[in-house]
């Protein structure tokens, strides 16, 4: 079959100012950021040019590139990288937030639909915020039949999301996701297209912003990180229609969180962490220890004194906080200790990152199944680093006595981690133990 030449494609090349080879060389720089290594030449481009359809995550990585180039967000149809009759989900943050919370969730209860979801890369524009004090358009789109929303409703929002969070601390994302989206998709969003009073609309979005979090949280957990970037920014942007700015700092800084886990320290990162911080100057004090020690961790990676002063801010603001339960009005002490663990990390204190490991260990609450469980496996891998691998052989011990009930992305990474840590001693027999009985629980792994 002939192709169709990309015309979209050229053009936007052509406004990017980038011959092939340029496009080529930016190309690699933004793959090596994410990890990766690419196969791509000048022939590759020209039959991009040509209509050939790159394979995944190549089309992620060719948006980034001209997004950064043009300065604006681009979508795979407007560089016609897709054949699809509609996009999936618009990422830009313009895109009506209600449409876009619809159509994920609804892919999320389709297989098919959910594993196309997965293939992103999460990339560096998707972090792109509209400029200050810049509100965010009205949701229009379909309504739904029914009584008028009372404020009970927002109330029964909040109430599930402290059942599902709480469902997956113990247990993971994995297992809660389709449950919350199906929450959103059927009970949640026809709430929102009710006509309601003023007050009580503003509420609901906001209790929306909460579930959305949630479910990208889930997602990330999941390995799935690109669903993930597209949940957090919807809940920003409902957290922002709803003048709400203390889940709109909550939402920011689990952006900036989530960029951090995957590896991205860069001042992009640690901006968004900054504007979490300045949303929630009028938060409660959990809240606020909850953006600050983000800006410790992420200031680790490039200022020394300003990190260790966000430290002592957040935990400052932390002996303040009031203990009223909640996913979203409480900050773990366990959790603020684990995060004191990274910033410690990051700056080579591996003697002290070990005792915050073990402080926050301590503090976990048994509802915090899978959190105590990932800083088990942290203490395990600090412990060998330091040389003691005694007792890095009994955390990781408990650790895969609390897996099998964990349906964790993250949690089968540690357990990888574990693997790679404990090859170079395999010949004692202890080490040897513990790699079999891995392989009874997890199966063989490379």
């Amino acid at each position: 079959m002939p192709r169709t030449p990309n015309t979209q494609l050229t053009l936007l090349l052509e406004a990017a100012g980038w011959s092939p080879a340029p496009f080529t060389a930016a190309l690699r720089d933004v793959a090596a950021e994410q990890g990766l290594t690419l196969n791509v030449h000048l022939t590759t481009v020209r039959r991009w040019l040509e209509g050939a359809q790159p394979r995944p995550p190549l089309p992620a990585l060719i948006l980034e590139c001209l997004s950064r180039r043009l300065g604006r967000c681009l979508t795979a149809h407007e560089a016609g990288l897709t054949r699809a009759p509609a996009q999936l989900v618009d990422p830009a943050w313009e895109a009506d937030p209600l449409r876009k919370l619809l159509h994920l969730t609804h892919a999320e209860l389709d297989p098919h639909r959910r594993a196309l979801l997965g293939a992103g890369v999460l990339t560096a524009t998707a972090l792109a915020l509209p400029p200050h004090g810049e509100g965010p358009a009205a949701s229009g789109g379909q309504k739904y039949p029914g009584r008028r929303t009372v404020a009970d409703d927002v109330g029964q929002l909040q109430a599930m999301a402290q059942v599902f969070a709480t469902s997956a601390d113990q247990h993971g994302g994995r297992h809660v996701r389709a449950g919350l989206a199906a929450y959103l998709a059927h009970e949640v969003i026809p709430l929102l297209h009710r006509p309601p009073p003023t007050r009580v609309h503003q509420g609901l979005r906001s209790a929306t912003a909460r579930l959305a979090l949630l479910l990208g949280s889930m997602c990330a957990d999941s390995g799935h990180h690109a669903p993930a970037r597209h949940y957090h920014q919807i809940a920003a942007r409902l957290a922002a229609d709803a003048d709400d700015p203390t889940i709109l700092a909550i939402a920011l800084r689990t952006i900036a969180t989530h960029a951090h886990g995957l590896g991205d320290h860069t001042p992009a990162v640690l901006n968004l962490a900054e504007r979490a911080d300045q949303y929630a100057r009028h938060a409660p004090p959990a809240v606020r220890a909850y953006t600050h020690i983000q800006l410790a961790v992420l200031n680790a990676h490039h200022n020394r004194h300003a990190a260790m002063a966000a430290l002592a801010r957040a935990e400052r603001l932390h002996a303040q906080a009031d203990a009223e339960p909640g996913p979203f009005s409480s900050y773990p002490a366990g959790a603020l200790h684990f995060q004191r663990a990274q910033v410690l990390a990051t700056l080579r204190e591996p003697t002290n990152a070990l005792t915050a490991l073990t402080t926050s260990l301590r503090l976990r609450t048994e509802t915090e199944r899978l959190p105590a469980a990932l800083t088990r496996a942290r203490l395990a891998e600090t412990h060998l680093r330091l040389g003691h691998l005694e007792p890095a052989l009994a955390h990781w011990a408990a650790f895969l006595d609390a897996y099998p009930t964990l349906h964790s992305a993250r949690a089968g990474q540690r357990v990888t981690a574990a693997v790679q840590y404990l090859r170079p001693h395999q010949r004692r027999a202890d080490v040897a133990d513990l790699l079999e009985r891995i392989t009874q629980v997890v199966g063989p792994l490379r």
